[in-house]
Order: C-alpha cells, then sequence, then structure tokens
C-alpha cells in the first residue's frame, strides 16, 4: 500500500493537489452528465436501456454518449456502429472465417461485461440464445458477440420504437 511509506512533504502535497484537481473534475463531468440527462429525450432513451435485465445506468450513459445515432440508424449500421456485425473473409471459392472489426471500441467495451452477465446469469432471453450456440458447437466468446449484436439489434429497435424491454416480445423460437 502507498499509504503506508513515507514520502516527501513536497510530493505528498504534490499528490494531495493533484486528488482535489481529479475530484474536481470528476464532479464537472458528473455535472455535465446530470444536466444531460436533464432532457426527455436522452432520460427516455436512458430509461429505455436500463429496462433491459442486467444494464444499469453506466451502460446505459456510456451507450448514449458513445452511439446518439442508436433508434435513427438501422440494425445493419448499429451493429457495424457497435464492431459487432460480421464481415466475410471470401475470395472467390474460399470461404473464409467470419470476424468482427471496426466500430466504436469504447461502446463495444462498454457492452462486454454487461452481456457476459445478460448471456449467462441475468437476462433469461439472452440465456438461452447464448445457450443455444454453445450447444450448437459455437466458441464461447463468439457466441457472447453474438450475443452482443443482439442486444444492439433489439436496443436499436426499442428504442426507434420507444418501447421498454418486454421479454415475451424477444422470446427465441
Amino acid at each position: 500500500m502507498q499509504e503506508e511509506h513515507e514520502v516527501p512533504a513536497l510530493v505528498g502535497k504534490a499528490h494531495a493537489r493533484l486528488l482535489k484537481k481529479l475530484a474536481g473534475e470528476i464532479a464537472a463531468i458528473e455535472t455535465a452528465i446530470g444536466a444531460k440527462k436533464a432532457t426527455l429525450a436522452f432520460a427516455v432513451r436512458a430509461e429505455i436501456i436500463q429496462s433491459v435485465p442486467g444494464f444499469a445506468e453506466a451502460t446505459a450513459l456510456t451507450l448514449l454518449a458513445g452511439l446518439p445515432e442508436l433508434g435513427q440508424v438501422s440494425n445493419e449500421v448499429a451493429a457495424a456502429l457497435v464492431g459487432v456485425a460480421p464481415y466475410d473473409d471470401d475470395s472467390g471459392k474460399r470461404h473464409g472465417q467470419r470476424c468482427i472489426k471496426g466500430g466504436r471500441r469504447l461502446v463495444r467495451n462498454a457492452l462486454y461485461m454487461p452481456c457476459v452477465g445478460a448471456a449467462t446469469l441475468n437476462n433469461p432471453v439472452f440465456k438461452a440464445f447464448y445457450q443455444r450456440l454453445i450447444a450448437k458447437g459455437k466458441e464461447p466468446k463468439a457466441a457472447l458477440i453474438a450475443c452482443m449484436r443482439k442486444l444492439i439489434v433489439i436496443l436499436n429497435t426499442m428504442i426507434a420504437r420507444g418501447e421498454k424491454w418486454d421479454p415475451n416480445r424477444y422470446q427465441l423460437a
């Protein structure tokens, strides 16, 4: 632990000043987020995202900040913007493996852990979808990316329609 070691007074004061400055920056950012959340459209979209089991305020805010087009673009474009759309690697008669690439890494990273929780614990719809893909022989990481893509498509549709999460609507056959 750093606190156990003695530091020169000058270093301690500099450290305290930095912590105070960072606390001020964090407060300013939180104020800006609060002001943005005060707008009705932003608050409604955040509420729709948070209605999905396993998705909290931090994920909703990251999605809305990093992907403001959500609900206004096609499902294919939304998946491509996040970077979870599968791209082929075909040439002539050769059929290569599909892969994901590009997109907005911060949004994709913010979706990863909530999707892990949704696919394995919190959300029965995504859990069933994930288990079905695993049973078909998909690699766990590929199945998780498929869940992320399905989530973005569902969120895009929900925001476009102004609907909250309804598990009966998204039950998989």
